[in-house]
């Protein structure tokens, strides 16, 4: 079946959580916390790694401090759902660095887009610069987060 949810041990969940928190934690605190000798440690999370459970290790960096503090949601809704123009959609919507998600949504439109700007000046540039250019787009409803009230890269894994 393919939904069905792996089967992984509590010692298993620990270390996914301690790395979820911080991936650059020594594997021989990671050990010590959930009570494995270093190489038994180091050979679940490399086996992690090969299954494909971790798909990289990133640093996260604050987006206020690199100058592109400004977040808004994106609602686009498009006028043609065929293959080929979703394809086309897609594909330039992934060439848009300012845009860093790209979800495709049920409900009155099609996909949200999470960007990040510098400001809102910004954003109307890239909005009349850069989205209007994306084909088959029909219309678009833009929201502004004024405060980011939660925000985490951790799977709630307990």
């Amino acid at each position: 079946m393919e939904n069905e949810t792996p089967v992984i041990d509590d010692i298993d969940r620990r270390i996914l959580v301690l790395l979820q928190s911080d991936a650059s934690l020594p594997c021989s605190k990671i050990a010590s916390e959930v009570g494995l000798s270093q190489p038994q440690c180091w050979r679940r999370i490399q086996q992690f790694r090969r299954d494909g459970w971790i798909s990289g290790v990133v640093a996260l960096l604050d987006r206020t401090k690199l100058g592109v503090g400004t977040q808004l949601f994106v609602h686009v809704r498009v006028n043609k759902k065929d293959p080929t123009s979703i394809a086309e959609f897609s594909r330039a919507i992934r060439e848009l660095p300012e845009v860093l998600e790209c979800h495709a949504i049920l409900g009155a439109f099609d996909f949200m887009l999470r960007v990040v700007v510098p400001d809102i000046d910004a954003y109307h540039r890239f909005h009349f610069d850069k989205l209007d250019h994306v084909p088959h787009i029909r219309e678009v409803r833009c929201m502004t987060s004024v405060a980011q009230v939660k925000y985490t890269t951790s799977l709630p894994l307990m």
